[in-house]
């Protein structure tokens, strides 16, 4: 097989990568006196363009030059060590990254409980103030007090962010929504509670108490039921998919890797930051009615939020095909089939020591497994012998390995006759045996 690297009279000389890298680094750097210093480094943009010098046969030392199967493998351990350089420095520099983020938390703690101060003046302007009023800032301001005494105590893993973030590193979907509903109940009964409080008479208090039923008055209306039902789904949606989600890990029937940081995105996407149809699905039916819920609190102050059983079976429904996905998601790497390599006027033979294999499957990259570092992780195991793949890269990326394709030597430690080959990912996933033929 061709290493993936061009090779002839286009390739530099050995240590050419490092004089021009030196030259270009002597050159940003000499100016004129007082002039601005140049900007520092960007890492990534680095290893960029070390991999597409690579990929156009740039800096690959003479000595391997020669041979496609040496310099493929010299071209990986380089961008091997590059790309763990990369990894090592933006850990250390996401490192501090949650212990930062609870301080966003309050802010967005603050930011809604100034909402809420501006929403409940607003609305007092013309029939003026009242003890439900008054009860409902009491109520936002416990609210925010305890939320931001709960992002300290997790100021080191994220503040407010802490509850919802998995073991992947990744905000949770499931767990979000959860929350959100949670937050919304409890504060919607503190509000009541306060109001019974600050009630003057008897019977203002026996209206609020019966605001606490489990049902209310008009037709399709759930009352207080409709809003424990959607809780209780929420939840069971929640803790359903972290169920599933770690048995299949145990199991092998479902591969991950964790993301460097908690992002937003998260809510809405999969592992490798595309669009997921049925998170954003749950999102969006879940907004909507947490926004119905506040309404119909701002409206009905001395009530539980009337949510109709309408909207509660659509967001139990919305919740189960959350859970659903997480049942089907993803999938352990599988081995279909593996051929022989061959070079264009080679010989049609049987696959032999030192050649090149190409393993057809599917799930060898899982999603969000796709960066450098994690790619160099992916290993082809033949026999009782580990072969990492390769990296072979290409303008922007890297051919080899690929999420259905990936291509490695067969080492000559391999004994011939029939032998298992496996396919283990960066996730840690491994592949069922495949039987390999190899002859003498």
């Amino acid at each position: 097989m061709g290493s993936g690297v061009p090779h002839g009279s286009g390739g530099a000389p050995a240590g050419s990568a490092g004089t021009t890298a030196a030259s270009r680094a002597t050159t940003a750097g000499s100016g004129a006196p007082g002039s601005d210093p140049a900007p520092a480094p960007d890492p990534a943009a680095d290893f960029a363009r070390r991999r597409d010098g690579f990929a156009a046969g740039e800096g690959v030392p003479a000595g391997v030059a020669h041979s496609p199967g040496a310099s493929r493998q010299w071209v990986s351990d380089e961008l091997t060590r590059s790309a763990d350089t990369l990894a090592a420095r933006g850990a250390a520099a996401d490192g501090t990254s949650p212990a930062s983020l609870w301080r966003r938390t309050l802010y967005v703690i603050g930011a809604g409980l100034l909402a809420l101060v501006l929403v409940v003046g607003l609305t007092a302007l013309g029939p003026g103030w009242t003890r439900a009023r008054t009860a409902a800032l009491l109520a936002a301001v416990l609210t925010a007090g305890l939320l931001a005494g709960a992002a300290w105590l997790n100021r080191a893993r994220g503040g407010l962010l802490a509850p919802v973030v998995g073991e992947d590193g990744r905000l949770s979907t499931g767990r979000a929504v959860a929350g959100a509903w949670t937050l919304l109940a409890g504060y919607a009964l503190l509000h009541l509670a306060l109001t019974l409080a600050l009630a003057d008479d008897s019977a203002a208090r026996d209206r609020l108490l019966d605001g606490l039923g489990w049902s209310a008055t008009g037709a399709g209306t759930g009352g207080g039921a409709g809003l424990v039902v959607t809780v209780a789904a929420a939840w069971a949606a929640a803790l359903g998919a972290r169920a599933v989600v770690a048995y299949r890990l145990r199991s092998g029937g479902l591969t991950k890797t964790r993301a460097a940081r908690p992002r937003a995105a998260d809510l809405l996407t999969d592992d490798a930051g595309r669009a997921a149809a049925v998170d954003v699905q749950y999102v969006v039916v879940s907004a909507a009615a947490l926004l119905f819920a506040l309404v119909q609190l701002g409206r009905r102050p001395e009530q539980l939020p009337g949510l109709p059983w309408g909207i509660a079976a659509l967001v139990a429904v919305s919740a189960a095909v959350h859970l659903t996905a997480r049942l089907v998601d993803g999938g352990r790497p599988a081995v279909l089939s593996v051929v022989r390599v061959r070079e264009p006027g080679d010989l049609h033979t049987a696959i032999r020591t030192g050649d090149d294999i190409e393993v057809r499957g599917t799930g060898f990259v899982p999603p969000g497994a796709e960066s450098p570092e994690l790619l160099a992780r992916v290993v082809v195991r033949i026999g009782a012998v580990h072969v990492h793949v390769p990296l072979v890269p290409v303008p922007g990326g890297f051919a080899n390995p690929a999420a259905t394709r990936l291509t490695v030597p067969v080492p000559v430690d391999v004994e011939p006759g029939r032998t298992e080959l496996r396919v283990v990912t960066a996730g840690g996933a491994e592949s069922a045996p495949y039987l390999l033929d190899i002859v003498d």
